[in-house]
């Protein structure tokens, strides 16, 4: 199937509709190879956590209780990073997506709202930031942030700065 972009692209889509909407819905909400990433250096770097603690006004990933800090590892895509290379909108059902993506967006705004209303400070890496070989290279900041940090809310990387 053959898709046109609004800037005059042509991108070629290799599967039926039906198979890419098999694909889509099989994305994983949890478990994601990001999630481990930062899974894996946070307790390498001895840091404990909980997972999908649904306890909290929203779910976040991983919540460090002892310090008031949730982490959330944010898909560009899903999420809407912006000025991010990953968070495209798709061509086709356009109208579907659109409203998919801005209701994550919206329900993120929310829950950091709620958790920072209850004291929490809100951590988000972008699953951007985490590509590459060095990813976990790029993490040394994160273990001194969660046990010292002093902001209420963290975003990294910043604007889709890949």
């Amino acid at each position: 199937m053959i898709l046109k972009t609004g800037e005059g692209v042509v991108l070629v889509d290799v599967v039926t509709p039906e198979v890419r909407s098999k694909m889509m819905s099989g994305i994983r909400g949890r478990d994601t190879k990001p999630e481990m990433i930062v899974r894996r250096y946070l307790h390498r770097a001895g840091l404990r956590f909980r997972l999908h603690d649904r306890s909290l006004p929203s779910v976040p990933d991983l919540v460090f209780s002892q310090f008031r800090v949730v982490v959330f590892v944010h898909g560009c895509y899903w999420h809407r990073h912006k000025a991010c290379k990953y968070a495209t909108t798709p061509v086709s059902n356009r109208e579907f997506w659109l409203k998919k993506i801005c209701g994550n967006v919206e329900r993120d705004k929310r829950n950091i709202e709620r958790l920072t209303a209850c004291g929490w400070r809100v951590i988000i890496i972008w699953e951007c930031g985490l590509r590459g070989n060095e990813a976990t290279a790029k993490l040394k900041w994160l273990p001194d942030s969660i046990r010292l940090g002093n902001k209420p809310v963290i975003e990294w990387p910043k604007n889709g700065a890949t």
